[in-house]
Order: structure tokens, then sequence, then C-alpha cells
């Protein structure tokens, strides 16, 4: 499976009124805006391709008034419209848009292609990985003390002990208990990979990364999520085994598993290593620091 090849969706968390946001997207794509009100009260915008863009209401940002809490959530997107999204945020900050602490990204990669071994596979190799990405993605301390809580040792060693085939295995797992019916804020949600989403919406929920209007780093957020889905979907196995975090040698082992692990290769990608290796300190062609030149006296 080609990252390429995987569906997603993109919720992004921003601060300015709702019905702003609805025209900066209708900008992009064109279509008609609705009011829909309800609970969230939704601003919808169905583009020239019948696709529905929402724009709703977040009520967890709270440093600002109910009308200017906005969340926009995509529709099913694919590889190629990745540049269009980027026009969108683009659009969203040049209308006035912000954000602040208490906003974040979430990216839905579609659950389809997943059984119960190749969701270990993401939960493994994202848990050995955990403290590097958290690093790289500027986690905040309260984010992850509750929105988006690390994996806990003892859910993969649970994932490792049980060996789920299908994703009617991982339930129990996931919720400690067979729940045939879970709500849509289960308290399980709030992790960095949220694998309870499988079974409310269908897909694996990312959950770390912070709020951000650059269509840049989103999109280097995206891929990392893509590629990082992909490789469990292709990987016999996983080890768990947790990479420690070192900051003499964290930008070299990040851009290594970018590179060898993700294959984030290429020009392509340039513009993604560069975003996702700005918060980490070291350097990224030395593991232990560029050697220093010592000058001969002649």
């Amino acid at each position: 499976m080609n990252m390429k090849e995987l569906k997603f969706g993109l919720e992004v968390e921003m601060l300015c009124d709702r019905i702003i946001i609805a025209k900066a997207v209708q900008s992009v794509v064109g279509g008609n805006i609705a009011h829909e009100g309800g609970g969230y009260d939704c601003y919808s915008v169905t583009d020239l391709r019948g696709r529905k863009w929402k724009v709703v209401r977040d009520a967890s940002l709270s440093n600002v008034p109910m009308s200017h809490q906005a969340e926009l959530v995509s529709p099913i997107l694919i590889y190629d419209d990745i540049p269009q999204f980027q026009e969108i945020i683009r659009a969203a900050r040049k209308a006035g848009a912000r954000v602040d602490a208490t906003c974040s990204v979430h990216c839905h990669v579609s659950a389809e292609h997943f059984d119960g071994r190749q969701v270990t596979n993401l939960a493994k190799i994202f848990y050995k990985h955990e403290d590097l990405i958290i690093h790289a993605f500027g986690v905040s301390r309260a984010r992850l003390q509750h929105y988006t809580q690390p994996l806990s040792e003892s859910f993969i060693r649970e994932l490792e002990r049980r060996k789920p085939k299908t994703k009617d295995d991982l339930n129990p797992i996931i919720y400690g208990r067979r729940n045939l019916h879970p709500e849509h804020y289960a308290p399980e949600r709030y992790r960095t990979v949220n694998l309870h989403s499988i079974f409310w919406h269908g897909t694996i929920e990312f959950r770390f990364m912070e709020g951000c209007l650059h269509g840049g780093k989103i999109r280097a957020g995206l891929v990392f999520c893509l590629a990082i889905a992909a490789k469990a979907l292709n990987a016999k196995c996983a080890s768990s085994a947790k990479r420690a975090y070192n900051s003499s040698s964290a930008k070299y082992d990040f851009r290594v598993f970018m590179v060898s692990g993700l294959g984030l290769i290429g020009d392509e990608f340039k513009n993604v290593r560069k975003h996702l290796l700005a918060n980490m300190p070291g350097d990224a062609a030395w593991k232990n620091g560029r050697p220093q030149r010592t000058e001969t006296v002649a």
C-alpha cells in the first residue's frame, strides 16, 4: 500500500467567526454556503464537486467567545487534494483566522485497509518513536496531560499478548471490555493515536499536531501520518522497543526514521523533512554532532 492511495480527512481548529471561515473555504473550492445550525452551529460549503466542508463550533477553544470557536472539518480527501487544502488554510489565515494554545490539528486516515495485526503494527511503531514524534511536533505539556495522552505501555503489551487479527479483536483491548456501543467522547479517544475512532468514524485519528495555519507545516504533519500508516500496513511485524529521546542526536535520529523508516526521501519531501526537523536539537547529518575541525600549525 502506497501512502498516496490512502484516504484521509483533516480537522483544523482556529479562532474566527465561522461564517468568515466558510467564505474563505468557498473562495477556494467554489459552491454554496449553508447555515445548518444545530448544536455545533454548523456552516457548510458544498463545493463544485459535491463534497461538503463544514465549519463547526468547538467548545474546547475556550479563550474566545462561542461565535469565534471554529473547527474546519474537511470531506474525505485524497493525496492530490493536498495543494487545494493548503490554499484553504492560507485563505482562512488571510481572512483573519488565528490560533492559540487551545487549538490543534487532527488527521483522520481511513481504517478500511487495516486489520487487527496492522493496527497493532501502527501502535507499536508509533509507541517506539513516540518521544521523538512528540518533540518534533512540539506537543505541549498541557495537551499531553489531557487531549493528547501518550500511548500506554500496558496497552502495547496487551496488544502483543493477545495478537488481534481483526478489528473486532481490537475492541476489548482498546476499551478494556467488549464495547458494542462506543460513545463519541469516550476517554479512549484522547491519545496521540486515537484507535477509538476506528469504531466511531472508521478512521485512525492522529491527534498530536498543535494548532497551525501554515499550509506547508500542515502538509508536513499530514504526510507524516500517511507515511506511518502505510508503514504499518506494509510491515509483516513491528518492534515496540522504546527509542529514548536524546537531545544530542534527536535531529539525526528523526531524520533517519523519516528517510529510512518512512521513505520520505527526495525533493518531493524536502519541505516535509525541513518542517519536521525544525524543533529538533542536534545535527541532521551527524549522530553525535558535527566533528570539530582541528587546525594544524605549520
